[in-house]
């Protein structure tokens, strides 16, 4: 084996190039983050967070978004990635029994940790390589996206009970920031200072 089998570049002998390997490592370190994203989407934040400053809709709304929960179910991104733990295991050390279930962020750290030897000696590190960025790209089609495009958590009261949205913001293609749940928009600066000042305190 001389080539990359992603790209086909020469690499004297491992099955990944740099570039490649360096990839796989971006999204083995990005992907617990979409998942984490989207499970955000699923439970809407039901405590007060104190005074509120807007509130556009009126009705009541489950206590989970049923059209999350679908998108929810069609992510495989932790299936995928503890099979691909389990193989490496297996070709690696084929002594040893399975690592027993342990959660995506912990696998994606585990498969980082041997990207290396994966790299160098895992004669299936391209199909690993080429579904990874699979992965990546239903994430981001599910509405997942990293944590810096985030502004905060929606303040909207949707009842009149004083139930916050709570939704993740994020600004739309229009630079406008716009909750995809309750539909309520955040387009001039006061809001945008009213949103951060009324956002949930961090605890310490």
């Amino acid at each position: 084996m001389t080539a990359c089998e992603v790209c086909g570049e020469e690499t004297g002998g491992r099955y990944l190039c740099e570039r490649h390997t360096i990839a796989v490592a971006r999204r083995l370190a990005l992907l617990p983050d979409l998942d984490s994203d989207l499970a955000m989407y699923l439970v809407p934040a039901r405590a007060p967070f104190g005074e509120h400053v807007t509130g556009n809709v009126a009705g009541s709304r489950p206590p989970i978004n049923l059209d999350v929960l679908s998108l929810m179910q069609a992510n495989r991104a932790p299936q995928v990635v503890q099979s691909w733990r389990v193989d490496v295991q297996r070709v690696r050390w084929p002594e040893r029994s399975a690592p027993p279930p342990a959660g995506l962020a912990a696998d994606c750290r585990w498969l980082g940790m041997e990207l290396e030897w994966i790299a160098e000696h895992y004669p299936a590190a391209g199909e690993m390589a080429r579904e990874l960025a699979e992965l990546e790209v239903e994430l981001r089609s599910l509405g997942a996206e990293p944590a810096p495009r985030r502004e905060g958590l929606c303040v909207a009261v949707t009842d009149d009970q004083g139930t916050v949205c709570g939704a993740v913001l994020r600004p739309g293609p229009d630079k406008v920031v716009r909750c995809r749940w309750c539909g309520t928009e955040y387009r001039t600066e006061q809001d945008l200072l009213l949103l951060q000042h009324y956002q949930p305190k961090q605890s310490a």
